[in-house]
């Protein structure tokens, strides 16, 4: 089960039905979808922070398509070796990889979390024991050193977060683009490339990289898909429609996946 914390003081959370109270009073009530919002006002950027309901319907209809079921079945694999107590998924998004990870391992307690309600609203849908959570993984609503795992899928993730609350010996999984990931989609809707961002630009003190791979395979896509994948994406509103629609129309070949996923340990 996972340690939760009051985003007000950081006292331990206990639950009374579906009423969640800290020591201090402060209290927080399940939603009838199931999720617990525990992400205050003063900490949104935003009224509506996260990806866009337009952005998480294409991103639910590409992953539901198995587009991307390698990336989740080698996420699991690296867990599975592992067997965490614990683990919390940070940026869950609409819930595609946690709840295909909790399949996958039905002995560990595993939470979802991510700033967009929206996005979690969907993610109840998928799995009601899992328990997911409306919050930021700037300010991680668990206990200190209470998890044995945490997972960060193209999603903002906090250092000092996870080495705060991630005991020792326990597992970090990073996953995020390659240079080459997409690249002749970057290519037909842009005039020029930007070099994809490291992954890690430097490690901190108290974690160790286990393991560093990239996963790579082709994509063909239909149009339908093809739209899907560019909306769920910044390129959706980066790019200029009409390079969009052009590239609909024309369809793509030599599309690759090239995810790298990076596998830390808490020292």
């Amino acid at each position: 089960m996972l340690e939760l914390i009051c985003p007000h003081c950081r006292e331990p959370l206990t639950a009374v039905e579906r009423n969640w109270r800290c020591i201090n009073g402060h209290s927080y009530d399940q939603a009838r979808q199931g999720y617990l919002n525990l992400l205050l006002v003063q900490h949104k950027n935003s009224r509506q922070p996260g990806d866009t309901p337009g952005m998480l319907a294409c991103r639910q209809a590409f992953l539901d398509a198995g587009h991307y079921q390698p990336v989740s079945d080698a996420i699991n694999r690296l867990f599975a070796e592992r067997a965490p107590g614990t683990l919390l998924d940070m940026g869950c998004g609409e819930g595609y990889y946690t709840q295909r990870l909790a399949a996958a391992l039905p002995e560990t307690a595993v939470g979802g979390l991510d700033i967009s309600k929206d996005a979690v609203i969907k993610a109840c849908r998928r799995s009601r024991s899992i328990r997911w959570m409306v919050a930021s993984s700037a300010r991680l609503p668990v206990a200190d050193g209470s998890l044995d795992a945490a997972l960060c899928v193209f999603s903002p993730w906090s250092w000092d977060e996870c080495l705060r609350s991630v005991k020792p010996g326990g597992h970090i999984l990073l996953v995020g683009p390659d240079a080459n990931h997409l690249l002749s989609l970057r290519e037909k809707l842009y005039d020029s490339i930007h070099p994809t961002p490291e992954l890690i630009k430097q490690l901190p003190e108290g974690l160790r990289i286990v393991n560093d791979e990239v996963l790579r395979y082709a994509l063909d896509l239909k149009p339908a898909d093809l739209a899907s994948l560019i909306g769920m994406t910044p390129h959706g509103f980066r790019s200029r429609p009409e390079r969009q629609q052009t590239l609909l129309d024309s369809g793509l070949s030599g599309l690759e996946v090239a995810m790298r996923m990076v596998l830390l340990q808490r020292c």
